[in-house]
This record gives C-alpha cells, sequence and structure tokens, in this order.
C-alpha cells in the first residue's frame, strides 16, 4: 500500500501531467466537439486527481486543465490566446469548478479519515461529545480530553492553556498537518516535532486556549490519530462555547 507522502506525489505529478494528457487527446475531436463539451470532459481529469491527492495537488490539476484547454482545444491553437468571448468564459468555468471540486475532494477525505477508523477513536469522540451534551463544565472536559491525546498521540506529557497565545510554536492544523512542518533530516512521515506543539481550541471564532502537547521523539502519529485529537478540541471548545453562550445551548 502506498504512504500517504508517496500518494501526494504521485498526485502532484498526474495534477501536470493529466489534463495534459487528456488535452491531447481531444486534438483529434477539438473541431466537431464543443468547449463546453472538452471542458467536462477535463473536470473528470481534475476530479481524478482531486480524489487520490491532496488540496493541492486537486487545485493545481484545475490550473493545468485551464492551461491546456486553452492551449491546445481552442483558436487560435497552440497559444495562450482566446479568440471566441464563449471560450473565455468556459476556460474561467473551468477553472472555477475545478478549484471547487479539489476543496470538496479534500473536505470528504477528511471526513471519511475521521468516520471510517477504529472502534477506540469512534469511542473517544463518542464518550467526549455526550459529555458536553450532558452540560459539563469546560474544565470537566477538558480533563478528559487531555489524557486522551495523551494517550492517542503517544505524548510525554499535554497541559492545556486557557486564554493564552504566546510565541509561535509548531501548530496541529484542522487538517492533520503540523505547520511548519518537522525539518530535521531523520524526521518520518507522521512524526511530530520535538518541541511542544498547539492544538488551539476554539468554537464560533472565539479563541478559548490550546493544548500544549509534548512528542515523543521518534514516534510516528498517523493522520486518523491527528483528525481525531482536532476533533476532540473541538469538541472543548463545544463546551467553552456552550458555557459561554447559557444553559439552553449545547452541542
Amino acid at each position: 500500500m502506498l504512504s500517504s507522502v508517496s500518494r501526494d506525489r504521485i498526485a502532484l505529478a498526474a495534477a501536470v501531467v493529466g489534463p495534459f494528457a487528456v488535452a491531447g487527446g481531444l486534438i483529434p475531436f477539438r473541431t466537431a466537439i464543443s468547449g463546453a463539451n472538452m471542458a467536462l470532459v477535463l473536470v473528470v481529469a481534475v476530479v481524478a486527481v482531486a480524489a487520490i491527492g491532496s488540496r493541492l495537488a486537486g487545485a493545481l490539476a484545475a490550473v493545468s486543465a485551464a492551461v491546456w484547454f486553452d492551449f491546445l482545444l481552442t483558436e487560435p491553437y497552440g497559444r495562450f490566446t482566446i479568440a471566441a468571448g464563449p471560450d473565455v468564459l468556459t476556460a474561467i468555468l473551468l477553472l472555477a469548478v475545478g478549484l471547487a471540486v479539489s476543496q470538496l475532494a479534500a473536505r470528504a477525505r477528511r471526513l471519511h479519515l475521521v468516520t471510517i477508523t477504529d472502534a477506540d477513536h469512534l469511542s473517544r469522540i463518542h464518550r467526549t461529545t455526550q459529555l458536553v451534551q450532558s452540560g459539563a463544565a469546560p474544565n470537566e472536559v477538558v480533563n478528559q480530553v487531555r489524557p486522551q491525546l495523551v494517550d492517542l498521540l503517544h505524548l510525554r506529557g499535554c497541559r492545556f492553556e486557557q486564554g493564552v497565545l504566546l510565541g509561535r510554536p509548531p501548530r496541529l492544523e484542522p487538517d492533520g498537518s503540523i505547520t511548519p512542518r518537522p525539518v530535521h533530516s531523520s524526521s518520518q512521515p507522521g512524526e511530530l516535532p520535538d518541541e511542544d506543539v498547539e492544538l488551539r481550541v476554539s468554537a464560533g471564532g472565539v479563541y478559548y486556549g490550546r493544548f500544549m502537547l509534548s512528542p515523543t521523539p521518534g514516534h510516528a502519529v498517523t493522520l486518523q490519530a491527528r483528525l481525531v485529537a482536532v476533533t476532540l478540541a473541538d469538541r472543548v471548545g463545544a463546551a467553552f462555547d456552550a458555557a459561554r453562550s447559557g444553559p439552553d445551548r449545547r452541542t
């Protein structure tokens, strides 16, 4: 089975080559098929790339499709110029639709990874959601989630800082990535940085605090586990939001 890194590299290559190959295959038919129909064929290529790759790969495929549609399939052929007004609109729509599809595909993959996972991950999310829905105080939810994060991400330690936002430590992002990415040469895919990583807690655009995660050096963490950690932090944010909004609002 391909690793996520290998799959992303293949998707990036396909994002460049795929739309070009499809557009090239349409050249013999470009006088017989309307520009709109050729654009639809290129959208299929963008969808294929977005389905297997990252958001970046999908966006790159959308740009590549629009470029090769212009260069190979619209008059004057072989030039980055479009003579017909309808073809200009088609090229713009091709780019817009391709970008939208790449975003939707990335979102769908994330939801799939969170929901189609092992029973232990689902159990963590379910228990925390039930606690929030019961009206538990935010600190109670924090105290339940903190040891779960330690176990889930194989941490040396974890603390919660309420309302504190100091420094610029590495951050666990909503899509499960770490920014900035670890740069030491020995880092493996999924390995967290050696320093503490922040996992922010917010809801409704309001920042409530952050978990400071102390990773175990050399221990890789799966993307699924990181996405579950983000979901647990979201539940903590919901608890703070419910407490701020009053007893009648529960998430």
